[in-house]
């Protein structure tokens, strides 16, 4: 596997800008679940990818340049040529450096949960020198889950068996050490200096995956960007808070992401 397959709505507003969720670094397009299939019942054309980004070939998946290409290919494919990129975890830093690399393509995004401002939570999960990722106790589930959602378990035993399977397997924990080494090298600031386009932050108030503060206070000053902090949420209000996630996508898509060109 070295490129994303999709799964696309065309029979919405083509007026309309489409809307392109990008799947995470061990979560399917699955997480988009309630946003993708509200938006397309509002007639808004939309798309996401299948695959995490940890299955993905290495070189792929090690590479933020190389992820937003295959994504914005994968869009491509579809007949959307414009997009606004919705992205939670990892997929947020592909996100922001996308808007900045191809403005005339990106014409917002919509960030949630990504990395690189504050430590790795310790879920269980270590990488040696060699760059590979081994999971260091058997708890590593309940761990995990707890890193993930502020309360509760938002994942059905079938999601949860998915993902094991994932990372039982050599390859995706490679990709998983290259992708993690990406976003711990990628420079944030001088990314979001090039960002041009309107975008939304929507955070849980309490990700202990990527806590929402050094976030917040970065994008505070930048125009035509809005942050939402989402009360009683973890790391991916998607699912945790689904209601209000889309709603507030919603509500900024119709006021602020333009007719396709």
């Amino acid at each position: 596997m070295t490129v994303f397959t999709a799964e696309h709505r065309l029979d919405g507003d083509r007026s309309r800008t489409p809307v392109a969720f990008m799947s995470a670094l061990f979560a399917g397009g699955w997480i988009w679940e309630h946003p993708f299939q509200n938006l397309a019942a509002a007639g808004w054309p939309v798309l996401r990818t299948q695959e995490p980004i940890c299955a993905l070939d290495r070189t792929v998946a090690g590479s933020m340049e190389r992820l937003g290409d295959a994504f914005l290919e994968s869009c491509a494919d579809a007949g959307f040529d414009e997009v606004v990129v919705c992205a939670n975890s990892m997929g947020g830093l592909v996100a922001i450096d996308l808007a900045g690399r191809y403005p005339e393509r990106v014409r917002a995004i919509v960030v949630s949960g990504a990395p690189g401002l504050s430590a790795d939570p310790d879920v269980g999960l270590s990488v040696d020198r060699r760059a590979s990722v081994r999971l260091d106790s058997d708890d590593f589930r309940e761990r995990m889950l707890a890193a993930l959602f502020h309360r509760g378990r938002y994942f059905s035993e079938e999601q949860l068996e998915r993902t094991a399977e994932l990372l039982r397997r050599p390859s995706s924990m490679v990709s998983m050490a290259r992708s993690l080494k990406a976003t711990r090298r990628y420079s944030i600031g001088a990314a979001l200096d090039k960002v041009t386009c309107p975008s939304l932050y929507v955070w849980g108030r309490f990700d202990r995956m990527t806590p929402i503060e050094p976030w917040r206070e970065l994008v505070a000053h930048r125009t035509h960007t809005e942050f939402v902090a989402v009360d009683d949420c973890g790391h991916i209000p998607m699912i945790e808070k689904a209601e209000e996630y889309t709603t507030r996508l919603e509500r900024f898509l119709t006021g602020t992401a333009l007719p396709t060109r």
